[in-house]
């Protein structure tokens, strides 16, 4: 609870105000204050609850994340890079974006590892970098 001021009376004699009553006008008080500034601050919640809210939800589920004609438009504009004219199965495109969901997955995984061990939670480019050079992967 939050601290108040505390107030020096003049005794007059009479009988000492009871706490309760001072507690009740102090609790109005603040309860009647937010509504006269007009609009009420919507509720926010602390930084990094929403965030392990969401990795919980994406870790239960088994969906494809990256959205499908993105990706496909993608994978037809590095394929033009080397044939012309290129055909793709739908199957063909699926499993391509499987792949690559699967180790993006895992590439961030080792990522927070590597954060996780120069003890930090935030992860950096120089994660990546770490992860993918212990992986043998050419930068």
């Amino acid at each position: 609870m939050a601290r108040t001021k505390q107030i020096v009376r003049k005794s007059t004699g009479g009988k000492a105000p009871r706490k309760q009553l001072v507690a009740a006008i102090h609790a109005a008080a603040r309860k009647s204050a937010p509504c006269i500034g007009g609009v009420k601050k919507p509720h926010r919640y602390r930084p990094g609850t929403v965030a392990l809210r969401e990795i919980r939800k994406y870790q239960k589920n088994t969906e494809l994340l990256i959205r499908k004609l993105p990706f496909q438009r993608l994978v037809r504009e590095i394929a033009q890079l080397f044939k012309h004219d290129m055909r793709f199965q739908s199957h063909a495109v699926l499993a391509l974006q499987e792949a690559a969901e699967a180790y993006l997955v895992g590439l961030f995984e080792d990522t927070n590892l590597c954060a996780i061990h120069s003890k930090r939670v935030t992860v950096m480019s120089k994660d990546v970098q770490l992860a993918r050079r212990i992986r043998g992967e050419r930068l």
